[in-house]
Parts: structure tokens; sequence; C-alpha cells
């Protein structure tokens, strides 16, 4: 294992014995409300907290981009870390929510670690050495098609989303596949798509810290990873679209056609 690698493993495995300890007491924790359908707890602030004091202890100059915490430092590798991604799940003790954990070094995503605290199902990928599921080699599924594919989604809550588009992804996919799951946790949702779990995966108005682990899962297992209008990097516009290269092919092209080119006047 690489040794960036590595210190991320430790990293998301001591945030996610923080939040474990937090679990069955959720209705004791402070919650804040960063905008609409969109929360935070002392659990996130603690869990990044811990995270970032073990990167810095063994790499003190390295650079930092946090849910939280925002980005501070300035060096070529850059820690891009959601503490807990499907804070929403946890405050319900919907056991659907992880700590991502993706490493770039001079611009390029090189490792990304996503580990579910509830199950302790850890995935792990290092560019050019493939992806694993607790040390197991994973790739992505050998779905054909949409038709009898399971394909993952995160729906829009924010008032600037093409939310009517959405609907008219939505539907036409649900129509096309075997069915469309929600979960709520964005980098478990691109680790599934990694393992198999899942044929594809599409969602509007995601993060860098949602998506850069599991961006290294997917490729690193064999799949396809892309913005949704087909130009540009999901990590800027936050529009990410991935599966395994049929699938990717079928729900890019099926995506596309709904898309809102430009803003109504």
């Amino acid at each position: 294992m690489h040794p960036l690698l590595n210190i991320a493993v430790g990293a998301a495995r001591s945030a996610g014995n923080l939040i474990m300890r937090h679990y069955d007491r959720v209705d004791e924790l402070r919650v804040h409300t960063k905008q609409r359908n969109d929360f935070v707890t002392e659990v996130d602030r603690s869990a990044e907290a811990r995270i970032i004091e073990h990167i810095h202890r063994a790499n003190p100059n390295h650079a930092i981009l946090g849910e939280e915490t925002g980005a501070s430092g300035d060096d070529e590798v850059v820690w891009i870390i959601d503490p807990l991604d499907g804070t929403t799940n946890f405050l319900h003790q919907f056991p659907q929510f992880a700590v991502s954990i993706g490493i770039q070094v001079r611009g390029k995503l090189e490792h990304g670690v996503v580990y579910n605290p509830y199950s302790q199902e850890l995935y792990t990928a290092s560019r050019g050495a493939g992806a694993a599921l607790d040390g197991r080699r994973i790739r992505v599924s050998r779905a054909n098609s949409l038709e009898g594919a399971l394909i993952g989604t995160g729906f829009p809550f924010r008032d600037d989303q093409d939310v009517d588009g959405y609907i008219a992804m939505f539907s036409e996919i649900m129509r096309k596949t075997a069915g469309v799951r929600r979960a709520g946790a964005a980098a478990l949702d691109l680790a599934f798509v990694a393992a198999g779990r899942l044929d594809g995966f599409w969602e509007l108005g995601l993060k860098p810290w949602d998506m850069a682990a599991g961006i290294v899962l997917v490729r690193e297992a064999g799949g396809m990873v892309g913005e949704m209008s087909g130009r540009g990097d999901p990590m800027n516009s936050g529009n990410i679209v991935v599966g395994n290269p049929k699938v990717y092919e079928a729900l890019g092209g099926t995506i596309m056609r709904h898309l809102r080119t430009k803003k109504p006047s």
C-alpha cells in the first residue's frame, strides 16, 4: 500500500471510531443548518479535525480541502476530506454514511479511501494499482446496457439546481433500468459502482469532497467517470456520471438529452 494511502486509511478508521461513539446518542448532538436540507454536527467537525491531525502528524506541510474547514495550506499534495458523508442519514441512524478521503498530487487524483464505520467496510484505491474492498480486488459490473441495470442517484435539493431536468432524467432512466436507488451518501454510491453493487450513478451539484475518493475507486475498478455534459471535469462542475464502460455510455446519453443548456430568461 502506498504510504499516503496508508495514512488515509488510518485517518479514516480513527474518524470512523469517533463517529460510531456518537451513533447511539444522536439526539444529544448539536445540529446546525448550513442551508436547506444540509446539516452539520459537532461530530462532522470533530471527525474532520481528527483526520487533519492524523495527516499533519506525518505530513505537516500538506494542503487540506475539507468540507467543514475549507482550504488551507499550499502544497502539491492536497487532501480532499468529507469527514461524514451522509450526515442526514447518520442523524436518523440510517446506516449509509462514510468517511471519504481523496488525495490529489500535482493536480491529479492519486489515492482514495471510503470507509463505512457502521459496516466497517473499507474501500481503497491508488492510481495504477487497482481498487479494493477490505483488501480484496474489486471491479465494476459487467452489465451490457441500461436494461436490467441498477443505478444510483442523488436528488437535487438546492434552489439553483435544475430540478425539472433532473426529474426528466430520473423518469427515463427509471423506465429503462431495473431500478434507481437514492441512499444519500455519494461517496458510498461511487464505491458501490466500483464494487459492482451498482452498475452506474449520476448526481448534480456535488462538491469535490463528495467525489474525490470515489472517482479514484471507480477508475481503478475499470469504470468510467465523466461530467454530465460530456465536457469538463465533474470535480469542477459537481455534475457527475459514472458506470462500467457500457452503462456509462448509455447513462450519459440519456442524461444529456435532459440537460438544461441555458438559463431561462
